[in-house]
């Protein structure tokens, strides 16, 4: 039989389950970083550091080509940083000086050739992509025009099989088996570890793609912001930078 106290006992209870929730919900601050998909090895490992030492904030990060990064934050996108693989994609933001600052050039990278690993094409250097299936990023994005760049210099005129969005893309093309071989940051090729072989790509041959960091000026937290790029660029930032394969400043 219930009791003529029930009720009160039933509010109490929800009662106690609401105040429980709301004491569980996440009161951090947000900071919103865009970042160019090269940068999601080091990224994820900084966002971790970074809230270490900020209990306060949560990092989210998103990934995606430069370029389309940088027309997300000039059409409205709200965002605190954005870090790009060239600084050709954050020109039209400071332009329209929708950046705090100058952009800060804080590493480099260069290009590589992945295959699967059983390398069914047998390529062994950038001119064995004629005749074969390869992909590479689409041109708009930084790590396609380095590629196009690269096929240029090494007298390749072979079309591409196809233009991936971002290096990503590309690398998840050959580990799939969907593509004889990509052209991929040599970072990403590093990541991928045995789930690909490399082939270098000769510095004669090669570019140099210069990665930039800026914090957006309309952003609501400055200071956040702020720090995040002075993680990036301090001594443990570049550590991690260097682990990953990236040259450094």
């Amino acid at each position: 039989m219930i009791g003529p106290g029930w009720h009160t006992s039933a509010v109490l209870a929800l009662c106690m389950t609401f105040a429980l929730s709301a004491c569980s919900g996440d009161s951090r601050t947000k900071l919103t970083v865009f970042a160019a998909s090269s940068l999601t090895e080091v990224f994820g490992r900084l966002e971790q550091t970074y809230e270490d030492r900020h209990p306060g904030v949560d990092v989210v990060i998103s990934y995606g080509s430069s370029s389309t990064l940088a027309d997300q934050i000039a059409q409205g996108a709200p965002a605190d940083v954005i870090a790009t693989a060239d600084e050709q994609s954050l020109s039209s933001l400071a332009r329209a000086e929708a950046l705090v600052a100058a952009p800060q050039r804080f590493a480099t990278n260069t290009l590589a050739v992945v295959t699967p690993p059983d390398n069914p094409a047998e390529i062994t250097a950038v001119a064995d992509l004629t005749g074969t299936d390869f992909v590479i990023c689409d041109p708009s994005a930084p790590c396609g025009a380095g590629a196009e760049e690269v096929l240029r210099h090494s007298g390749v005129t072979a079309d591409p099989k196809s233009l991936e969005p971002d290096v990503k893309s590309v690398l998840a093309k050959v580990t799939l088996g969907e593509a004889d071989a990509g052209i991929v940051y040599v970072t990403d090729a590093q990541a991928a570890g045995d789930d690909v072989v490399a082939v270098a790509i000769d510095a004669e041959h090669n570019v140099i793609n210069s990665y930039f960091v800026a914090a957006v000026r309309d952003t609501s937290g400055a200071d956040d912001a702020a720090a995040w790029i002075a993680l990036l660029t301090s001594r443990a930032g570049r550590s991690v930078l260097t682990d990953a394969g990236f040259g450094v400043r």
